[in-house]
């Protein structure tokens, strides 16, 4: 913000050098860069990605089905749990081993996990199945899918606000490496007679 502010400054003053205005109109294109070009990429991602997710929740709806399944016994636990942490004693899903009817009619069972605290044979939950009965992820739902499509907007638009600074800061930290070679030009043809008297005479 102090290079756009030099522009003002620097309009009549003899001591401007070409880079001092090349820098602060390269700060007030970044800047003009940011506040236009980051939102609109970012509500183009973020209009993008709902598009597709909302697409996916309706395919997950249309492919995936709630079905009731009744417990018929605990299932075997295992010898060793590969994460004990994991199976703690306040965790509300118990392993079954349960019946349950796919949406084509075929009879299905099988050892699973259901949301139940203490179950008994003959208790009744529900699972998530494919049309032939196999047991698949729940369907993602539209405000999931929402809430990710907003966070995949402002990713972009910071992402791209980001480049544009890092783009900015490259370009100015060039022109100062230049600026510095050719100080350093001009003090090697000034150093040897630097501090002499007489000298040029």
């Amino acid at each position: 913000m102090r290079a756009i502010g030099g522009l003002w400054r620097w309009r009549h003053n003899p001591l401007r050098r070409t880079t001092d205005l090349v820098e602060a109109w390269l700060a007030l294109l970044a800047v003009l860069l940011i506040l236009t070009l980051a939102p609109l990429l970012g509500a183009l991602t973020g209009a993008t990605a709902e598009d597709a997710l909302q697409q996916a929740v309706r395919d997950q709806h249309l492919a995936r089905h709630e079905v009731t399944a009744t417990v018929v016994g605990k299932a075997a636990r295992a010898s060793l749990d590969p994460d004990p942490e994991a199976s703690s004693a306040q965790d509300p899903h118990s392993r079954v081993l349960a019946d349950w009817t796919a949406p084509d009619g075929t009879a299905h069972h099988g050892e699973v996990i259901a949301a139940l605290k203490s179950p008994h044979k003959g208790d009744h939950f529900t699972l998530w199945t494919d049309a032939h009965g196999d047991l698949v992820a729940r369907p993602l739902d539209s405000a999931t899918a929402t809430t990710h499509a907003v966070l995949a907007g402002i990713g972009a638009a910071l992402l791209t606000a980001g480049l544009l600074d890092t783009g900015r800061r490259l370009i100015v930290w060039r022109m100062t490496l230049r600026r510095y070679a050719r100080w350093d030009q001009a003090w090697d043809r000034a150093g040897p007679d630097w501090g002499r008297t007489g000298t040029g005479s």
